[in-house]
């Protein structure tokens, strides 16, 4: 979908940062400066005079930090905090990038970095594995889930925050690192692991139950857009017939790359506007439109959102609310309707530029104000009736009548099951509902 040669070249030089401030993930462009830039920063300063009183103000200031402050600052640091105090003070989203950001965005929206592939969380103090990813370095040396990590290259992890140990565990690919662990209250032991390129997905799915498909988002990648199309194709093949419905969940999905927030929302339309953008400059200006193909095949669709559904899921969301595509459920989303430019720079930085913003087919901007959904459905904690199970009915009674019309009987107990999401998920259960529903008024 979207294969036209410009789509291709705005997927490296538009990106739409996280919504949360001071965690975008845009996708950096890849292309050289010339093509990144929207306009040579000439054509933008030309026009205007060079402010030389304000200037001179600045290398007053500079000269009276570097005399008077009661510690030494060298010119370096004082000019990168010059240019991050330019960048900050624009808006929550612009933003200097020093090298080590830089390569933390990168990570973040390619999905791709020097790790050990270990999801991990914290408890009680400690780091534990959440889960090892298959194949990779964690897997094959057989770390498993629930095991604690208590140092990382002999240093103990007690006290360190979860994002600390994170970003000990990755760096240069091929380095070896390693980790102590406990396992079941034994003895700790050593693992040393070769850090390898890690992918992580962005895209979940599964059959909630026959015939209606779950496709969880939980931040938009450059391959997103593809994920999402082998998601529903495995959808298909797993029921073993055309979807009754899908549920898309872009709940606390803070945003990423505006190429891939396009192709999926491509994937359930097959016509018309998805989004544009309008900034000052030319190149800012663009329109995007659906392909024709439809991967969803049609099937009743809804969208869930909240107030963590940020940027690219705004665009997803107000794409298919605008063309009555999907029904939207939950909450009003966060509101952030600007576009970033990243713009790489000498020694390994860039800026991160706001350069647009992007309204839905209706010409709605979100800016500052969000998506409210069709229905709202606030959280709740589902409970199970512990009764529910211990109601005694007919076909518990002994000598009951068989059902004439033929089938097996239905016992006290009999209609037990695993554990699902919507179970415990008050939002996922009404949109299962609701699709279900919709079904049954069309007669399906």
């Amino acid at each position: 979908m979207l294969h036209s040669p410009r789509l291709t070249q705005l997927a490296l030089t538009i990106a739409l940062a996280i919504g949360a401030p001071l965690a975008s993930a845009a996708e950096p462009a890849k292309a050289s400066p010339a093509k990144t830039a929207a306009v040579p920063a000439t054509e933008v300063t030309a026009k205007a005079p060079l402010p030389l009183e304000e200037l001179r103000t600045f290398a007053e200031v500079m000269d009276r930090i570097k005399a008077a402050y009661v510690e030494p600052v060298d010119d370096k640091t004082l000019l990168e905090n010059a240019i991050k105090g330019m960048l900050s003070n624009l808006d929550p989203h612009s933003a200097y990038l020093g090298p080590e950001d830089f390569q933390e965005l990168q990570e973040s929206t390619s999905g791709e970095f020097g790790g050990l592939g270990i999801e991990v969380g914290q408890e009680d103090g400690n780091i534990k594995v959440v889960s090892p990813i298959d194949d990779t370095p964690a897997s094959r040396a057989g770390v498993q889930a629930g095991d604690l990590i208590v140092k990382i290259n002999g240093a103990p992890t007690r006290g360190q925050t979860m994002t600390e140990a994170v970003d000990k565990m990755r760096g240069k690919v091929g380095e070896k690192i390693t980790l102590t662990l406990v396992r079941d209250g034994g003895s700790p032991f050593d693992v040393t692991l070769a850090r390898a390129v890690i992918q992580v997905k962005s895209v979940k799915s599964q059959l909630l139950e026959s015939g209606y498909g779950y496709i969880r988002i939980t931040q938009f990648q450059v391959k997103t857009g593809d994920e999402v199309g082998k998601a529903l194709a495995k959808l298909r093949k797993d029921n073993g017939k055309k979807l009754r419905g899908v549920i898309l969940d872009l709940r606390n999905n803070p945003g990423g790359v505006l190429q891939s927030a396009v192709e999926v929302a491509d994937h359930f339309l097959t016509k018309g506007l998805i989004v544009y953008t309008k900034g000052r400059i030319a190149n800012s200006e663009l329109r995007f439109s659906a392909d024709p193909a439809d991967a969803s095949e049609g099937v009743p669709l809804v969208v869930l959102i909240n107030g963590g559904s940020a940027s690219a899921s705004e665009i997803v969301a107000g794409a298919l609310q605008d063309q009555k595509r999907a029904v939207l459920m939950g909450t009003d989303s966060f509101g952030k309707g600007s576009v970033q430019t990243v713009l790489p720079l000498a020694n390994d930085r860039a800026l991160k530029l706001t350069t647009a913003l992007y309204y839905t087919p209706n010409g709605r901007s979100i800016q500052a104000q969000g998506i409210v959904p069709d229905i709202e459905v606030r959280p709740a904690k589902l409970t199970a009736d512990a009764n529910d199970n211990d109601t005694f009915k007919e076909a518990d009674l002994q000598g009951h009548l068989g059902n004439g019309n033929g089938g097996a009987d239905r016992p006290t107990g009999s209609t037990k099951r695993q554990e699902r999401p919507q179970d415990s998920d008050y939002q996922l259960s009404q949109a299962l509902s609701l699709l279900k529903g919709l079904n049954i008024t069309k007669g399906d």
